[in-house]
């Protein structure tokens, strides 16, 4: 463990603070929750959202991120601390120090129990933390369920052993999770409300200084480090190559503020330099104004596809965690807006042919439909606009009602 989380105030030890002796009050409710990386931070801040018009006297301690902390949520440990990736080296660098923090966490939650702990995504580390918590008698919420239909479907028995409830963010999820007796709730998914329907590419544009009719690509290359080191290189090579043949083509990177030094870095490298505009954040600005996105596989492509974007999935990982995802892999597709179609929409180019050459060419195959074969661009936004519309629910309310049944059963 290190001496910076060993260092940390036994809070729960100050019964006269936030973590002290807890009432039943009315509007009271005593909530854990951890949410790891960015995404998971998002979706926990709204969930917070709702939880606080139902219990107003909401306390919230755990694990979470800038999101959270805006909700009047206590963070013991930054949501950053469980960013990993993949299986080899990236995770067991950083092995010890993730379960000391999570045994730390679950001694501090055994000995004040709170009304329920809910975790957010963050799988393979809520997952063991809630099955010791339910089996205290601490009533369990996980949302998000995990990917059980993509390619972890052995997890079955451990979210049955762990978490009394799932609230579901994808249709399909909750008839699959109780063929398996696991009780769960479609509640939506929170991005869907966020994100309007019909997105204002005009105000984004004027906001980043861009023309009504320049010709803009988004590359997103992921936020956390380890995706950054293995896909942005790539990205803006490809870039460059779509920059010889589109001169006129802008290029705009929403860069997490943590990382942005080396994505700088890496754009330099790669001749970027002056043709490449390094946004602060600000990626749902960019998805709003861009026409295209080259972008990496996970909760950010289900963005784009809600902004109505064509899009060029891209990944690539260490050679064990490869091998590893080929053969758990239940589905042809690995990027979201490609699994809820149940078909390639948008192309995906994962692990070896993530090339710069093949990204770029792909890339410059949206270009050209963009600007010869509009009929495919609106095809395409009509099925995007579908699954906008299925997946837009009062997600807030219903993961409220459905937390409020956990407490009352």
């Amino acid at each position: 463990m290190t001496s910076s989380l060993a260092s940390l105030p036994d809070r729960a030890a100050q019964a006269d603070g936030p973590l002290g002796a807890y009432e039943s009050l009315p509007g009271h409710l005593k909530v854990a929750m951890v949410a790891g990386e960015t995404s998971g931070d998002l979706l926990a801040g709204l969930l917070l959202d709702g939880l606080k018009k139902k219990w107003p006297s909401l306390n919230a301690t755990g694990i979470g991120g800038p999101q959270m902390a805006r909700r009047g949520f206590q963070a013991w440990w930054p949501h950053d601390k469980l960013s990993v990736h993949g299986y080899g080296w990236d995770v067991l660098r950083r092995y010890r120090e993730i379960v000391g923090i999570r045994q730390q966490l679950k001694t501090r939650l055994l000995a004040q129990k709170p009304d329920v702990f809910i975790g957010v995504d963050a799988p393979d580390f809520n997952l063991d933390l809630e099955a010791d918590l339910k089996a205290q008698g601490i009533k369990t919420v996980h949302f998000v369920s995990p990917s059980i239909w993509a390619w972890r479907a052995k997890r079955v028995e451990k979210i049955r052993r762990s978490a009394d409830h799932v609230l579901c963010i994808f249709p399909f999820e909750p008839a699959l999770l109780a063929s398996h007796g696991i009780a769960a709730t479609y509640v939506g998914h929170p991005l869907a409300s966020i994100i309007p329907l019909v997105p204002d590419r005009q105000a984004a544009r004027s906001a980043l200084g861009l023309g009504q009719d320049d010709l803009v690509l988004a590359l997103l290359p992921g936020s956390r480090e380890s995706e950054i080191n293995h896909l942005a290189k790539r990205f803006f090579q490809a870039a460059a190559l779509v920059k010889q043949a589109r001169p006129a083509i802008k290029l705009i990177v929403p860069a997490v503020p943590l990382l942005q030094q080396k994505i700088e870095s890496l754009a330099l490298s790669c001749g970027l330099t002056n043709e490449l505009h390094i946004l602060k954040g600000q990626s749902h600005l960019a998805l709003a104004a861009c026409d295209l996105t080259l972008i990496a596989s996970g909760t950010a492509t289900l963005e784009a596809a809600l902004f109505k974007k064509p899009m060029v999935i891209a990944y690539r990982m260490s050679w064990l965690s490869w091998q590893i995802m080929r053969r758990r892999q239940l589905q042809p597709w690995v990027g979201l807006p490609n699994i809820l179609c149940s078909e390639f929409v948008v192309p995906e180019l994962l692990q070896d042919a993530a090339t710069p050459q093949a990204l770029a060419r792909a890339v410059l195959a949206w270009v050209d439909d963009i600007e010869s074969a509009p009929a495919k661009i609106t095809a395409l936004q009509q099925k995007f606009t579908a699954m906008h519309l299925e997946l837009q629910r009062d997600t807030t309310q219903l993961a409220a009602h459905a937390i409020q049944q956990v407490l009352d059963h």
